[in-house]
C-alpha cells in the first residue's frame, strides 16, 4: 500500500532541520508532528523510521547521495523511506529514481572503507578502534546503527512477571524475559502500550534491560536512605523505589526542575511514596551538605555523551563534538566527588554511564579511587553474584549492545571503609565553619 504523495515532502521537510542539528531529533519530530495533527499512524511511523534510516546510515547515504536526480536532501530522504517502508510504497517517484534506489539497496555494505560501513563520525569510530580492536569495533557499530528493542519493567510491588506475559499476550503484544534483568520483559514488535491498562495502573514501565541491571547494582535493602544524584525522568528511582518495598527514604535529585517533573505522572502510576524529588543547582547544593555521611546507598548516573545509546538516539553521534569529551570527564569527576560526601560508613556509591568511552568511564573511576582512600572498588563479578545476575564482568560492568543486547552502559561500584564518613563529615563540618568565618 503506497503512502500519500505529500508524506514525502514532509519528511524531506523535517530531515532538513534535523539534519542541522541544533536540537534533539525527537524533539524535532514531536514539534512537527504537533504542528500537522491530520498525519495519521502510518504517515507519522513512515516519517520517524525515515529520519532515524538516514541518521543511522548517513555516511553510507550521503556518500552515495551524491549521484542521481533532483536534490540531494531528497535522495537522501528516498534513501531513508525505501531504507524504512521499502521502494514500493513510496509515491511518484519517476523511473530513473525507482532505479537509482535499486541500485542502492543491491550494494554490498561489507565491501565498503570500514569508516564508511561503521556510520560513525571518523573520530568515534578511531577511538572504538583503539579500544576494542577493529573487528569488534565494527561488530559494536553495526548494533548501534540497528534499531533497539522495546524493554519493559515489570512493578514488583504491583504485578509478577510471568502474568504480565500472559496479559500482554491477550493484547495480543508478544513479550519474552530478559536475560539479565530479573524483572525485565523484551517485547518482540513496537507497540502503543501508552493506552494499555498495565500501563496505566503502574505494572509496567519502559525501560532499557540495562537501565534495569545499573539499579540492582545498588543493592538497595528496605528502611534505608538512598539517593538518585542524578534521577532525570526517574526510570531507575522508580526501580529503586519497588526495591525497597516502598519503606525507607529515597531522594531523586536533578539539577533540572523540568525533568523531575515528568517524574511525577511516572511516581502516581507506581505506587510508591517513599519518593522525594529534589531539584538542586549544583553537585555541592545546601541541600546535599546536610545530608553528608547520612545515606547508605547512592546511585550517580551521570551526564555523559549517551554514546551508548545509539540505537536509540542516532543522532547524538553527529550533534556531539569530539571536544566535548574531555569536558564531560571533569563533569563526571566534580559530580561523583559532590555524591561521594553523602555516603556514610560501610555505604555504596554506583558511578555509571550510557557512554562506551575510556575517558567518561575507566578514566573517572581510577580518578576517584586514586583521590578517595576512604573508599575502595567492589569487583563487578561480586556484586553481579550478590544479586544473582548472570554476566560475566571484570571490576566493572561494561554492557555493550553487540553482546548483550542492551544499550552500552557502564558502571563501577565502590563502598566507603568503616569509619571513614565519620573523618568525612566532620571534615565537611569543619570546611562550612570556615567558609561562614570567611562570610562574616
Amino acid at each position: 500500500m503506497r503512502l500519500p504523495p505529500a508524506v514525502l515532502a514532509g519528511a524531506e521537510e523535517v530531515l532538513r532541520e534535523i539534519l542541522r542539528f541544533t536540537a534533539p531529533a525527537d524533539t524535532t519530530l514531536s514539534r512537527y508532528f504537533k504542528d500537522h495533527p491530520r498525519l495519521g499512524g502510518r504517515e507519522r511511523g513512515a516519517i520517524a523510521e525515515c529520519i532515524y534510516a538516514v541518521l543511522r546510515n548517513k555516511n553510507f547515504f550521503t556518500d552515495f547521495s551524491e549521484a542521481g536526480g533532483g536534490s540531494t536532501m531528497r535522495r537522501l530522504m528516498l534513501l531513508g523511506m525505501a531504507d524504512a517502508v521499502g521502494v514500493d510504497a513510496l509515491p511518484g517517484l519517476a523511473p530513473e529514481e525507482v532505479e537509482w534506489l535499486q541500485r542502492m539497496k543491491a550494494i554490498d555494505r561489507k565491501l565498503l572503507h570500514k569508516s564508511l560501513r561503521s556510520n560513525l563520525p571518523l573520530w568515534l569510530y578511531e577511538k572504538l578502534v583503539a579500544q576494542y580492536g577493529e573487528e569488534e569495533a565494527l561488530a559494536l557499530a553495526d548494533a548501534l546503527n540497528t534499531p533497539a528493542p522495546l524493554d519493559l519493567r515489570v512493578n514488583a510491588l504491583k504485578a509478577d512477571r510471568d502474568k504480565v506475559i500472559a496479559q500482554l499476550a491477550e493484547a495480543p503484544i508478544a513479550a519474552m524475559p530478559t536475560p539479565y534483568a530479573p524483572l525485565g520483559l523484551r517485547v518482540l514488535k513496537k507497540p502503543q502500550i501508552q493506552n494499555l491498562p498495565l500501563f496505566k495502573e503502574g505494572a509496567i514501565e519502559v525501560q532499557d534491560e540495562g537501565s534495569q541491571i545499573l539499579a540492582q547494582l545498588l543493592g538497595a535493602k528496605r528502611g534505608e536512605m538512598i539517593v538518585d544524584f542524578c534521577a532525570g525522568a526517574g526510570g531507575k528511582t522508580l526501580a529503586l523505589g519497588a526495591q525497597m518495598r516502598n519503606t525507607g527514604r529515597l531522594y531523586a535529585f536533578d539539577v533540572s526542575e523540568k525533568r523531575l517533573a515528568k517524574l511525577k505522572p511516572r511516581l502516581a502510576r507506581s505506587g510508591l511514596s517513599n519518593v522525594h524529588p529534589v531539584a538542586i543547582a549544583h553537585e555541592k547544593d545546601a541541600k546535599i551538605k546536610r545530608l553528608a555521611g547520612k545515606i547508605d546507598r547512592v546511585l550517580v548516573d551521570a551526564p555523559c555523551s549517551g554514546m551508548g545509546t545509539l540505537r536509540r538516539n542516532p543522532d547524538v553521534k553527529w550533534r556531539q563534538p569530539q571536544s566535548a569529551i574531555g569536558e564531560m570527564h571533569d563533569k563526571q569527576v566534580a559530580i561523583l566527588d559532590g555524591a561521594a560526601r553523602l555516603v556514610k560508613a560501610g555505604g555504596r556509591l554506583v558511578y555509571a554511564t550510557c557512554s562506551l568511552l575510556d575517558e567518561e568511564n575507566d578514566a573517572v573511576a581510577q580518578q576517584f579511587v586514586a583521590t578517595h582512600p576512604d573508599f575502595e572498588l567492589v569487583p563487578m563479578n561480586k556484586v553481579l553474584a550478590e544479586q544473582k545476575i548472570d554476566l560475566e564482568m571484570g571490576d566493572y560492568l561494561k554492557l555493550l549492545p553487540h553482546k548483550h543486547q542492551t544499550d552500552g552502559f557502564f558502571a563501577a561500584v565502590f563502598e566507603r571503609k568503616p569509619m571513614a564518613a565519620k573523618a568525612a563529615k566532620a571534615a565537611d563540618v569543619a570546611g562550612e565553619a570556615d567558609e561562614a568565618g570567611e562570610d562574616a
